[in-house]
């Protein structure tokens, strides 16, 4: 129940479109029992030959209504879908706006496939919050109001009758529905979750499994899965069925309940035959609005679990976050790390330990180290991903968590190891790193990281992960986002690990034209051209070992010495 409260507040901005749209639904449902009960009175009083003049009513009734029931129909489609698409994508800003700050710290716990599963499927699911959870029971309720004022007009016993068939279409048929369909809607989405993400390792690792001839074991279990599924699914079809046959059950016993309760009053004279057989064309008609009830429970049971797997979460509080009063970004740009500590969430070991080094404004250096030194944790760092577990790093004599987020990484431009390209156009890519920026920047941005003939192919698609292009073009397209950012400091994180030798060295010379003038940190393995940095800081399980310029490391014989020749004697 607190869940489906969380849920439900979300959708609470939006509470006089859904009271319009139940209303308008109320009508049009109200607008089929005015149809039958004046197509009633038209046949009945038709029965005893009246003068046509006596009929008048009853047509204009029939008219009315007739057009009534479509005009109102549509409306209620047009307002229903026009709130539940305004809910469904405030739910997805919502949620994106809540997950952002989480990346990439609180996710790392989560399989891609799920989150997306969790990202699309749960909340594509959450639109049913209003128009099958919400509406349907506030509708039925109005209906059933409605059928106890006119059926008591006539008999208040037949009124009592016709509101306990009601109650029980409206909450007897739904519960022995939610007992035989227990579980089925979270299950049905588990093995969708399941589906999705054995396809994503299929699709990733299909050349993985069948190398290691686990490919047929992997599909078997796709298929198991499958079946799972539509194991669950044939039971919520027969369940729905029967729901569907008790109402119609429970429709038949309330308009032989009346006759029952209303016959003697005929032959009494208490009711006329004419009154019996509006009032039970009305009955008929007013069970319409009860068949979503049933559905409405099983959404309930589907959306709570989804907006379960969505809180779970939403509810992990931010690695980092913005402080209430952020400093603006120094015009100093030089980095001071202090005694910096690191250690991920559980584990023991420290990643980093107590590591201190300067770099002044304007200066390259070089972090190398073997894998596993933690490197790659300093760009983390530096970009707050994650908050140091001891000491700190300085921006310009500040601390970097006295900046907002936002603002320390639109001032610091990363170029990694795997440049991630969307599949989209080349053009798009670019510009975001400057979403305003002018076809002939770039243009010159992209002549400028050596790919001056891509200016003629702004708008030709990457592929998937940029696919398309080879590995180097990928990372000149990184280079020329440094450029369009023109941020003050740079990282280069094994920004040319998997690139050959010539290309390392083409897009080597490219980034030291680029980054001129500002603060950079290349953190690599492959000590390429090492003589240009103005310092080299060498790692080693977490410690800083040695510090120096290339010739001095060379002449000390230690660690970095002994990279230097291994990398060199291999080539």
């Amino acid at each position: 129940m607190k869940t489906f409260l969380r849920l439900s507040s979300l959708v609470r901005p939006y509470f006089w479109w859904m009271a319009l749209a139940a209303l308008i639904g109320f009508a049009t449902t109200g607008s089929s029992i005015g149809l039958l009960m004046t197509s009633a009175y038209i046949i009945a009083k038709a029965a005893l030959l009246p003068p046509l003049g006596a009929l008048q009513l009853g047509i204009v009734g029939v008219r009315f209504f007739g057009l009534a029931r479509g005009v109102l129909r549509y409306l209620e489609r047009l307002v229903s879908h026009s709130t539940t698409f305004r809910i469904l994508a405030e739910l997805r800003l919502w949620f994106y706006d809540a997950i952002e700050p989480l990346a990439p710290a609180r996710l790392m716990h989560f399989r891609s496939g799920d989150l997306l599963q969790r990202v699309v499927d749960d909340i594509q699911s959450l639109e049913n919050i209003y128009t099958r959870v919400l509406a349907p029971p506030v509708t039925a309720l109005l209906v059933a109001l409605l059928m106890w004022f006119l059926v008591g007009i006539y008999s208040l016993p037949a009124a009592l009758l016709v509101l306990t068939f009601h109650l029980l279409a409206g909450i007897g048929v739904p519960l022995l529905v939610v007992q035989l369909n227990r579980g089925v809607a979270v299950g049905i989405m588990e093995q969708k979750t399941a589906q999705q993400l054995l396809a994503l390792d299929l699709f990733q690792g299909v050349g993985e499994l069948q190398i290691y001839g686990k490919l047929t074991g992997h599909l078997d279990e796709l298929s198991m899965t499958e079946e799972k599924k539509l194991r669950l699914q044939r039971k919520n079809a027969i369940v729905e069925g029967l729901q569907e046959s008790l109402t119609g059950v429970l429709m038949n016993g309330a308009v032989i309940a009346i006759l029952w309760v209303m016959v003697p009053a005929v032959s009494t004279g208490g009711v006329n035959g004419m009154s019996l057989a509006i009032i039970t064309l009305a009955v008929m008609a007013s069970f319409e609005p009860f068949l979503p009830l049933p559905g409405a429970i099983k959404h309930l049971e589907a959306d709570t679990h989804a907006g379960r797997r969505l809180f779970e979460i939403l509810d992990a509080k931010p690695e980092t976050k913005a402080p209430e009063n952020p400093l603006p970004f120094p015009e100093d740009h030089s980095i001071r790390v202090e005694n910096l500590s690191f250690s991920y969430p559980g584990t023991e070991s420290k990643t980093l330990n107590r590591i201190s080094f300067t770099v002044p404004a304007g200066k390259h250096i070089a972090i190398v180290g073997p894998s596993g030194a933690g490197k790659s944790t300093l760009t983390a760092l530096f970009m707050r991903f994650w908050n140091p577990s001891e000491g700190d790093v300085l921006i310009g004599g500040s601390t970097i968590t006295l900046f907002d987020p936002e603002v320390l990484r639109r001032n610091i431009a990363l170029v990694s190891q795997r440049t991630f390209l969307f599949a989209e156009t080349i053009r798009q890519n670019l510009l975001l790193a400057r979403p305003e920026a002018t076809n002939e920047e770039l243009k010159r941005a992209l002549a400028a990281a050596g790919l001056g003939s891509f200016g003629t192919k702004l708008d030709e698609w990457t592929g998937q992960h940029g696919m398309l292009l080879s590995g180097g073009e990928r990372q000149r397209i990184a280079i020329a986002r440094v450029l369009l950012q023109n941020a003050p400091l740079v990282i280069l994180d094994e920004a040319t690990a998997n690139l050959d030798g010539v290309t390392e060295r083409d897009v080597n010379e490219t980034l030291e034209a680029v980054t001129a003038g500002k603060t950079l940190i290349a953190i690599t393995h492959r000590l390429a051209a090492m003589e240009r940095y103005d310092s080299i800081i060498v790692l080693d399980k977490g410690r800083i070992v040695e510090e120096g310029r290339h010739e001095d490391l060379m002449r000390l014989n230690g660690l970095y010495e002994r990279m230097w020749k291994l990398q060199h004697a291999a080539a």
